[in-house]
C-alpha cells in the first residue's frame, strides 16, 4: 500500500501542526534535488514531502484529509468483517458459488388455498402542507405578475412623459396634453406630469377646477421646496380664477415659505390683496418685494405690476410715488390706456380737474372704455 501523507512526513496522526512543519523543514533538506545530483528518486521523495506539507500545513485541508482517512479505514474495516463472516461453502479458488436453492417441505399452495384481497383504492387529499405550498405558489405567480405590470407601466409613463416634455417645449400643447394623459393612466401619482398636466389644464384647457385637482395631487407626493412652492403658485393661480381670493392668497404664502425668492408669488398675492381682499397695506409690500426680485435677477419687468403698485400708493394717499409708477409704466407702453385712465383719477384726487379730463379722453381714444363715463363728467 502506497503511504499517506502522515508516514510520509514520519509522524503521528495526532501531531501537533509545529511538529508536522518541524518534520517538513527535515525532509526537505534531506531530500533537495540539488543535494543528490539531480537523482529522480530523491525528488519523488522531495514531491511526495511537499504535498504532504501542502494538506497537512493548512488546518483546513488536513482536516478534509483526517476525514477522508477515516473512511477510507471505515471501509477497509468493513470489507475485512464481510470476508471473515462470508461461509467457507461460497468461495471456490476465491471465486464466489452461487446461492443455494431455496428447501421445500411441501408442494406449492394450489388456488383453493390462495386468498386474494382487493386492495382499495385511496384517493388523493391534500393536506396542510399541500394547501400550504399551493397557495404559495399562486402567490409567487400574483406577485411576480404585479412585478411585470408595475415595471411595464413605469417604463410606459417615462416615455409618454418624455414625449410631452418634447412637445410641450415645442409648443405642440395638444399632443404634450395627450402624451401627459397617458402618463397618468399608468402611473396616476407621478408628481411632474401631474404639475406639466395641471398647468396645460390652466393656460390652454381653461379649466382651473381641473388643474387644481392636478396640483392638489401632486402636493401628495414628496418633492424639492422649489418645486413644491411652483405647484402651490400655480394652485393659488386656480383658487383666484375660480373665485376664492382667501385660498388663494393661503396658497400663495405656503408657496413663498417653501421658496422666498419666488417673485411670481409675491406679486400674485399683491395683486390678490389689492384687488380682491382690499389689503392695499400689504399688497405694496408684496408688489415692491416682488418687483425688486425680478430687478435683481436682471428680468424683464411686469409694467401691469408696476401700475398696480401705483394704484396700492395711490390708494394709500403717496400720490407722487403713484404718479411716478404710472409714468414709468406709461413710457413703457406709451398707448396703455387704462394707465392714462389711473393717471386721470390721480389728478382728480389731486384737484386737478383739467388734466384729469386729458386723461380720461386720452384713455377713451386709446380704446379704453371704462374710462368713457369720467369723460362724459368733464363735459
Amino acid at each position: 500500500m502506497s503511504q499517506n501523507h502522515y508516514q510520509v512526513l514520519g509522524v503521528a496522526p495526532s501531531a501537533a501542526a509545529a511538529d508536522i512543519k518541524r518534520a517538513y523543514r527535515r525532509l526537505v533538506v534531506r531530500y533537495h534535488p540539488d543535494k543528490h545530483g539531480g537523482d529522480a528518486r530523491y525528488e519523488d521523495e522531495f514531491k511526495a514531502v511537499a504535498l504532504a506539507y501542502r494538506i497537512l500545513g493548512d488546518p483546513g485541508r488536513r482536516a478534509t484529509y483526517d476525514f477522508q482517512l477515516q473512511q477510507a479505514a471505515r471501509r477497509a474495516e468493513e470489507a475485512r468483517r464481510q470476508q471473515q463472516q462470508r461461509p467457507v461453502s461460497q468461495h471456490v479458488y476465491g471465486v464466489p458459488m452461487p446461492p443455494p436453492a431455496p428447501l421445500r417441505t411441501r408442494p406449492p399452495a394450489g388456488s383453493r388455498e390462495r386468498h386474494y384481497q382487493r386492495i382499495p383504492q385511496q384517493r388523493a387529499r391534500f393536506n396542510a402542507r399541500d394547501w400550504g405550498l399551493t397557495l404559495l405558489f399562486l402567490l409567487g405567480i400574483g406577485l411576480f405578475s404585479f412585478a411585470v405590470k408595475v415595471t411595464m407601466d413605469r417604463v410606459s409613463a417615462n416615455r409618454n412623459y418624455d414625449d410631452g416634455l418634447r412637445a410641450y417645449a415645442n409648443g405642440n400643447f395638444a399632443a404634450a396634453y395627450a402624451f401627459l394623459e397617458e402618463t397618468l393612466h399608468f402611473r396616476p401619482d407621478y408628481a411632474p406630469a401631474l404639475r406639466r398636466h395641471g398647468e396645460l389644464e390652466r393656460l390652454f384647457e381653461h379649466d382651473p377646477a381641473a388643474a387644481r385637482a392636478d396640483f392638489r395631487a401632486a402636493l401628495r407626493q414628496p418633492q424639492p421646496r422649489r418645486v413644491k412652492a411652483q405647484v402651490l403658485y400655480h394652485l393659488g393661480r386656480c383658487e383666484t380664477a375660480l373665485g376664492r381670493p382667501a385660498d388663494a392668497d393661503l396658497r400663495y404664502s405656503q408657496a413663498l415659505q417653501q421658496d422666498s425668492t419666488l417673485s411670481a408669488a409675491h406679486l400674485a398675492r399683491g395683486r390678490g390683496r389689492l384687488l380682491d381682499l382690499n389689503n392695499a397695506a400689504l399688497a405694496l409690500t408684496d408688489l415692491s418685494t416682488g418687483l425688486a426680485q425680478r430687478r435683481r435677477a436682471a428680468a424683464p419687468t411686469p409694467w401691469s405690476f408696476v401700475q398696480l403698485r401705483g394704484v396700492a400708493l395711490a390708494a394709500l394717499g403717496r400720490y407722487a410715488e403713484a404718479r411716478t409708477d404710472y409714468f414709468n409704466t406709461l413710457q413703457a407702453n406709451p398707448k396703455d390706456g387704462r394707465t392714462h385712465f389711473l393717471l386721470g383719477r390721480l389728478a382728480a384726487h389731486t384737484g386737478d380737474s383739467t388734466a384729469a379730463c386729458e386723461f380720461y379722453h386720452r384713455a377713451v381714444n386709446l380704446g379704453y372704455d371704462y374710462a368713457r363715463a369720467a369723460e362724459q363728467e368733464c363735459r
